[in-house]
């Protein structure tokens, strides 16, 4: 067994960019490390580690990574920096020969990281000042088969509970495949023990994610229906909500049993990505814009006041102004919350650099710019609907010089008065006022 006692007493620094379930990973690390002996760096306060989770889902988050990299190597000299994630899959090589850069761990490896940074350490101390390891561990995409569990909350209120992995889509615009390997999952016996875990640690809220959640039950042939109806009978945990679910596995099975059960939570994000069957085509998708309007309705035919948040993709390679106005146009018909809102990149190794029209770069931002506004025209009439409205609400910690806040059922953010305040992970019924100041939450007026 690999001796952990080098880590005792290391201030660790941590950046986690992407998806929840990145930062559910990085959680997850973070208390391995600190169980070892770590210690987390202070705000400010130079680290011996420094580990970085990156994303590669655009050429901005690849971007984005290796300024990262960079700052942390810059503004931590000597220290041990170790790199994860999708774009450590996708470039470990090119990463590990970055100045500063000691250890680039692949998706097969992550898991591992802990016992990694304990036998490199000792090394590193042995080198002179200024040199790096510029060590890369991956293994081609084709052989990730680790499915690395992963549960926690770090300095949140809410846990985030891991169940998939990988995904078997290929979308055209999406490198995601390449860098995470085919879906894979945790069993549904193990991922109840693990919200049962929560429930002793006096957890009350749990977000599953996953890459692709819907697809679970690939390697134990089991389903996601199955695990909803499973994690809803753990007693302690009063709410889940699901991250994200494609269209065509968000089955009215599951959507009528959420209705009902005890503890899912009206509130469903579902990937559109594009409003046009045509752009849908282009990007492989495996639904069409009126299976995509049937979730929307079946959901709100049986939880009315559903929180429904969609993924959109704007200026995919093949999307003309025509295709993007009959997109926004569909949008806008949509009984929805609010938007996500995703600029496309060109990914090498896609197959979407195979499709001839192309949208200049101005005109992908403008397209986003105009999304993003019906986002919160959206947004805001979600949040005026529920005004007057006796909602739970779990209150959060609060961050110094904030309002407490919190969420309802239905994911309508709510602020106390400045002055008022809560306990920390506790469930209050809360009649909602009108927005606050910068409209981005509804005022608690009072505890019911």
């Amino acid at each position: 067994m690999c001796d952990l006692s080098v880590l005792r007493g290391k201030r660790v620094a941590f950046h986690t960019l992407g998806c929840k379930l990145n930062f559910a990973e990085t959680s997850t690390l973070r208390d391995a490390l600190l169980r070892a002996g770590a210690v987390a760096a202070g705000e400010g306060e130079r680290a011996d580690v420094c580990i970085v989770n990156t994303c590669s889902v655009t050429e901005t988050a690849d971007q984005k990574c290796r300024q990262v990299i960079h700052r942390f190597v810059r503004e931590n000299p000597g220290a041990f920096v170790a790199v994860m994630g999708c774009y450590a899959q996708l470039k470990a090589d090119e990463i590990a020969r970055f100045d500063g850069v000691d250890l680039v761990l692949g998706m097969e490896h992550k898991g591992m990281m802990v016992p990694y940074l304990a036998q490199r350490l000792g090394a590193k101390e042995q080198m002179g000042p200024g040199q790096a390891c510029h060590e890369a561990v991956a293994v081609p995409t084709r052989d990730i088969a680790t499915f690395v569990p992963s549960c926690s909350r770090g300095d949140r209120t809410r846990y985030f509970l891991k169940v998939q992995d990988g995904c078997n889509y290929y979308c055209t615009y999406c490198t995601i495949p390449l860098a995470r390997g085919r879906s894979r999952n945790a069993s549904v016996a193990s991922l109840v023990e693990q919200a049962r875990a929560v429930a002793r640690e006096g957890g009350k809220e749990i977000v599953l994610t996953g890459v692709n959640i819907g697809d679970f039950g690939r390697s134990t042939g089991e389903t996601f229906y199955d695990l909803v109806r499973a994690l809803d009978d753990v007693e302690g945990i009063e709410r889940y909500r699901i991250s994200s679910i494609e269209p065509n596995l968000l089955t009215d099975e599951i959507i009528d049993f959420c209705a009902r059960s005890r503890a899912f939570m009206p509130h469903f994000h579902i990937p559109l990505q594009a409003g046009s069957d045509e752009v849908l085509r282009l990007m492989h998708r495996r639904y069409d814009t009126a299976l995509f309007r049937a979730k929307v309705e079946k959901v709100r035919s049986v939880m009315p006041d559903a929180f429904i948040g969609v993924d959109v993709m704007t200026g995919m390679r093949g999307e003309t102004p025509e295709l993007f106005d009959e997109a926004y146009a569909f949008i806008a018909g949509l009984d929805i919350s609010q938007l996500h809102v995703f600029t496309y990149s060109e990914r090498p190794g896609t197959r979407a650099l195979d499709i001839a029209y192309t949208v200049p770069r101005a005109e992908r931002h403008a397209r986003s710019a105009r999304l993003l506004a019906l986002s919160e025209e959206k947004r805001r009439a979600f949040y005026a609907r529920n005004v007057g409205q006796v909602r739970p609400v779990l209150w959060e910690h609060a961050r110094p010089g904030r309002p407490q806040h919190g969420f309802t059922d239905n994911y309508v953010r709510v602020e106390l008065p400045a002055g008022a305040c809560a306990p920390d992970n506790a469930i209050a019924r809360v009649r909602l006022g009108g927005p606050t100041a910068d409209g981005e939450a509804l005022m608690a007026l009072t505890d019911e």
